[in-house]
């Protein structure tokens, strides 16, 4: 297993740049990360609003015969929504700015997932219910809280599981076919735990 990422970061109230600092990681079949540890700063207060203010919904979903509770708390924000912090709103727009050449588009949702403690997970999947299903896209995933691992996986097998440890203002963008060809997860952990918000930026129809 390969930790491609480690070390929370948390300073003053700003932004750290992108240019020269994000370090990308090639995977197979078009796909890669990018990963910037430490990204926002001031992530305290950030966190603390996030935890306060955000009115975090709990959901159900089918699942084999019966209906189970997601395990994790959500919010959606979409393109008109206000975030609920300014410095997320600064973070889209940054991001937007960074990759525009390459992506060819802004980001323009905010998907929440609150982790409560290590109970809560998120099981293996891509992020393809729209265009990302058969385009290549970015999903960019900004963490406050308490750090957990994301873990790839290739869709086809043949290569190893990647772990990327997500700390408190770390950034990481899935680009590419990422989301066609890659798996992605948040397992649970028997390590005691403090909760994780997790923002992930996306262009309009990726989800």
């Amino acid at each position: 297993m390969l930790d491609l990422m480690s070390g929370p970061g948390d300073a003053g109230a700003s932004l750290e740049p992108l240019s020269g600092r994000l370090r990308r990681h090639v995977l197979t079949a078009g796909a890669w990360v990018d990963v910037l540890p430490g990204w926002v700063q001031s992530s305290d207060d950030i966190f603390e609003t996030l935890l306060a203010e955000v009115d975090w919904r709990a959901e159900r979903r089918p699942m084999y015969d019966g209906v189970v509770d997601v395990p994790r708390l959500l919010r959606w924000y979409g393109r008109n929504e206000q975030l609920p912090h300014p410095v997320l709103t600064d973070a889209r727009e940054r991001l937007s700015e960074y990759y525009a050449a390459e992506l060819g588009e802004r980001f323009v949702t905010a998907g929440m997932c609150l982790y409560r403690d290590g109970k809560d997970s998120v099981a293996w999947h891509g992020d393809t219910l729209g265009r990302s299903s058969r385009e290549d896209t970015m999903v960019a995933i900004v963490s406050f809280g308490s750090p957990r691992n994301l873990m790839l996986r290739p869709r086809a097998g043949g290569a190893g599981t990647l772990r990327l440890p997500q700390g408190h203002g770390d950034l990481i963008v899935m680009g590419g076919s990422c989301q066609r060809t890659w798996e992605h997860a948040i397992p649970k952990t028997a390590k005691p735990v403090g909760p994780r918000v997790s923002v992930q930026f996306r262009p309009i129809n990726v989800a």
